[in-house]
């Protein structure tokens, strides 16, 4: 038999080899496009939080600014003080629900990478 029918019909070393390059860069083209979709959806989620963290900053700002004017206001005997309570009390209520949000959000894990953090830790069980 001729070596070059041998390879061409045979199995041999180097079919096996470029028939396991070509899976690995497959597997690793496909993992490559779940992190990039996943990081889409990441990003989106950490500009959630970027934003509902920057209001509740805003809402402590104001909280305590209130808080401030109503020490000053109950310290005047005016009738003025009262819309200055309620103001504190609004925004200190949406801080708290804001952290508590976002407290929410981390608790899901809305920030982490969880297809693709199985498919890896799949494709090192069947490697190893």
């Amino acid at each position: 038999m001729d070596q070059s029918t041998a390879a061409v019909h045979g199995p041999g070393l180097l079919n096996g080899l470029t028939g396991l390059a070509k899976n690995v860069f497959g597997l690793v083209v496909s993992r490559v496009e779940l992190a990039a979709l996943e990081l889409s959806e990441v990003r989106n989620h950490v500009l959630e939080l970027l934003a509902i963290f920057a209001l509740a900053v805003l809402c402590s700002w104001f909280a305590l600014a209130y808080g401030t004017a109503v020490i000053v206001a109950l310290a005047w005997e005016t009738m003025g003080w009262k819309i200055l309570l309620v103001m504190f009390a609004v925004f200190l209520v949406a801080a708290i629900a804001l952290v508590v949000k976002c407290k929410s959000m981390l608790k899901q894990g809305k920030l982490a990478f969880p297809a693709t953090m199985n498919e890896l830790k799949h494709d090192k069980d069947m490697l190893l």
